[in-house]
C-alpha cells in the first residue's frame, strides 16, 4: 500500500475519524485507524464498536492498493505538526507504516486490517434524505438536554421520531426537555429510535455543508448517515423513551414575553452568585416586571430587574439557571415566550411566533 496526499486533504477526515476512536481501549486495534487505498480513493475508518465513521478522499494520483491500520492519534498529531501545503507520502513496508513529508520521516507500528472490527450490516433499512443544515438544526436545538451518565440509559441519547412528513428530535435528562420538529419527506410509517449521546455529537460534527443533503437509513438496531465524503453508522439504544408529550405543559395562562438577549444577560449575571452545586435562582414575576434573585452559602446575593411584557398574576418560582441559559443560547429569535400555570408548574419556553422548537424546564424548591 502506498499513496501521496496533501496535508489538508488528509487532516479533515482524519480529525473526524480520530474523534470516534476511543482514547482508552481494551482492544489495541480500536485505537487505530484503518487506511484503505482502492484506485484513486482513500478510505479512513475509525470505530469504538458502538459508532463507526468512514471518511473518503479522492487522491490526485492512483495509489498502490492495500489496507492497514495505524495509531489514529499519532498519525493525526504528525499531520498537524507538518507545514501547511506539505505533500505526505504514506507507505506500508514490512508491516510498518512510513510517513514522509519533505525532510521528515516517521515510522509507525501497524496492525493487520483483518483484525479491524466491522460494524455488522444494518439489515432491512428505511431510507430518506434531508438537507444537512436541517438535520444539524434539529440536533443543535435539542442535544444540550441529553443526560450524560444517567442510570436510565435511554435518557443518555436522543429520540428520533420519523414520520412521512417530519422528523422530531427529543432529549431530556429528567429535569428539562427539548424538542425540535423539522419538515422532511420520510418513510411511510412512524419510526422511533434512540441514538446514543456519542452518536448524536459525532453526527453533528459531520453536517458542515449547508448546501448538500444527507441520506439516513434506519433499521432495528442501527442508524446510518451517508454523504459524498462520509458514511457514519451508530448502534441504537435498546430501550423505550418516556412519553415526552405528557411532560409538555398545556393550557398555561400566565404568558411572559421578554427580549432574549437581555434576559440571557440577566440570568448570566445572577448565576455568578448562585449556589455552585444547585445553580438555583428565584424568579419573581409581576405585571411588566421580572426580578431575578440568587444567593449562595457564603451569604452573597445578586438581584436584577428586567422589563417584560406580562399582565397575569404575581408569581414566584425557582429554576436551575444553567437550564434557562441553555435555552436562551439555542433560540435565535429576538424575543422569548415563557408560559407558566402556577408557581409549582414547569415553564414552557419557545419562540413567540410558534417556531419549530419547545423547551420545558422543571421548577426547583429554593
Amino acid at each position: 500500500m502506498k499513496f501521496v496526499i496533501s496535508r489538508e486533504a488528509l487532516l479533515r477526515p482524519l480529525q473526524l475519524v480520530a474523534g470516534v476512536v476511543e482514547k482508552r481501549q481494551t482492544l489495541p486495534v480500536l485505537s487505530n485507524v484503518l487506511l484503505e487505498v482502492r484506485g484513486q480513493q482513500l478510505s479512513l475508518t475509525g470505530t469504538d464498536l458502538e459508532v463507526e465513521l468512514v471518511g473518503r478522499v479522492t487522491l490526485d494520483e492512483v495509489g498502490v492498493e492495500g489496507e492497514v491500520t495505524v495509531p489514529g492519534k499519532k498519525l493525526m498529531d504528525i499531520c498537524r505538526s507538518l507545514q501547511d501545503g506539505a505533500q505526505i507520502e504514506i507507505a506500508l513496508e514490512d508491516q510498518r507504516v512510513t510517513v514522509r513529508a519533505g525532510r521528515s520521516r516517521f515510522t509507525l507500528s501497524s496492525l493487520p486490517a483483518t483484525e479491524f472490527p466491522n460494524v455488522e450490516s444494518v439489515g432491512e433499512e428505511k431510507n430518506f434524505s434531508m438537507g444537512q443544515q436541517v438535520l444539524r438544526r434539529a440536533l443543535d436545538r435539542t442535544s444540550f438536554a441529553m443526560a450524560q451518565q444517567d442510570v436510565r440509559y435511554y435518557l443518555n441519547g436522543m429520540l428520533f421520531e420519523v414520520s412521512t412528513d417530519s422528523l422530531r428530535t427529543v432529549a431530556t435528562d429528567g429535569h428539562r426537555l427539548a424538542t425540535c420538529c423539522v419538515e422532511i419527506s420520510g418513510p411511510d410509517e412512524l419510526n422511533q429510535i434512540i441514538l446514543p449521546r456519542k452518536g448524536v455529537l459525532e453526527l453533528a460534527k459531520l453536517l458542515t455543508d449547508a448546501e448538500l443533503s444527507v441520506t439516513l437509513s434506519l433499521s432495528g438496531n442501527h442508524l446510518r448517515a451517508q454523504t459524498e465524503h462520509f458514511t457514519f453508522t451508530s448502534k441504537l439504544v435498546d430501550g423505550k423513551f418516556p412519553d415526552y408529550t405528557r411532560v409538555i405543559p398545556k393550557n398555561g395562562t400566565n404568558v411572559m414575553l421578554a427580549d432574549r438577549q437581555e434576559l440571557r444577560q440577566v440570568f448570566a449575571r445572577t448565576a455568578i452568585l448562585s449556589n455552585e452545586k444547585y445553580r438555583g435562582v428565584r424568579l419573581v414575576l409581576a405585571p411588566d416586571l421580572l426580578q431575578v434573585f440568587a444567593n449562595n452559602p457564603e451569604q452573597e446575593e445578586a438581584e436584577e430587574s428586567v422589563a417584560v411584557s406580562y399582565n397575569g398574576d404575581s408569581l414566584e418560582m425557582g429554576f436551575n439557571v444553567a437550564y434557562l441559559l441553555d435555552v436562551m443560547s439555542v433560540i435565535n429569535n429576538e424575543n422569548v415566550k415563557m408560559t407558566l400555570s402556577d408557581a409549582n408548574s414547569s415553564a414552557l419556553l419557545e419562540e413567540p411566533e410558534g417556531g419549530d422548537s419547545l423547551y420545558v424546564v422543571m421548577p426547583m424548591r429554593l
